[in-house]
């Protein structure tokens, strides 16, 4: 999924870091196919957004997008980012809205029975599902949050591991299928009156079947404000499979690992490689 996510920050880079990275390039055949994003649920939701879109209109592949509250627009971020995006383009992005962890289950589970089957599965605000027990009856969930954080990512590893299959016998442009999703911490939302130290054991779980961990955390420093924008976000790749070079400061190649966003006053985002 780091392919994707990529291609995303690169698509959107500010032009003084343009230059800095190497041109992207297809993922090699090893490449993390699975990322958890960790973090502000309104940004995390517009960098989903921007992956969706980026996925339809770059790649060219279908994308399936699963979320409990409906998307009525794009966000205003999103217009001005791709403010020429083709009616074409948003045809490859199917949104679904199942209203519980049950029915989240057996959408992506009949996800191969879709005559063109998606190259990339998208799941908004994860922790709403897990969370919600309403006309939740699965009896493998009595064990608690953490179980259903199991169940779910295995079911979206199998799923993603047989469409890919599906996928490379029509023709590899279009796999693997790759899953990317939103969480959202307790520990991060300071419920509960929990240590900011704290680990969340369903964060936990998650990160045993999601093979790369995108962090988002906001920058209030000095620095950050006088970029002239109205938020500044660190983003770090983090865990396995991160495999795609780009230069460092020093112009000495690296693995990409850090990158920032800025969201100005106008809704303009960009990315920048630290």
């Amino acid at each position: 999924m780091t392919d994707i996510l990529t291609l995303v920050f690169r698509t959107f880079m500010s032009q003084q870091c343009l230059k800095k990275v190497l041109t992207v390039s297809p993922p090699p055949p090893a490449a993390p196919c699975s990322a958890l994003m960790v973090g502000d649920r309104r940004v995390s939701r517009s960098v989903l957004l921007l992956a969706a879109v980026t996925a339809a209109s770059e790649m060219g592949v279908k994308v399936v997008f699963f979320a409990q509250t409906q998307i009525q627009s794009l966000p205003v971020s999103l217009q001005r980012c791709v403010p020429s995006l083709s009616p074409e383009s948003l045809k490859k992005i199917t949104f679904c809205y199942p209203r519980t962890l049950d029915e989240l289950l057996q959408q992506v589970a009949s996800l191969h029975e879709s005559p063109t089957p998606p190259s990339v599965i998208i799941i908004d605000r994860l922790e709403d599902f897990l969370r919600s027990r309403a006309g939740g009856s699965h009896s493998g969930f009595q064990s608690g949050e953490q179980s259903c954080a199991a169940h779910l990512s295995a079911l979206l590893c199998d799923t993603a591991a047989f469409l890919t299959q599906v996928l490379d016998q029509r023709g590899p442009s279009s796999a693997p299928c790759r899953v990317i999703a939103s969480f959202l911490s307790e520990v991060d939302t300071g419920q509960d009156g929990r240590d900011a130290s704290a680990t969340d054991p369903t964060l936990d779980v998650l990160d045993r079947y999601f093979q790369v961990r995108c962090t988002l955390d906001q920058d209030r420093s000095y620095e950050a404000a006088a970029a002239a924008a109205e938020e500044v976000w660190n983003i770090y790749l983090s865990e396995r499979g991160i495999t795609e070079l780009s230069f460092g400061k020093d112009d000495t190649p690296r693995l990409t690992q850090e990158w920032q966003l800025f969201v100005f006053p106008d809704g303009l985002m960009e990315f920048k490689l630290v």
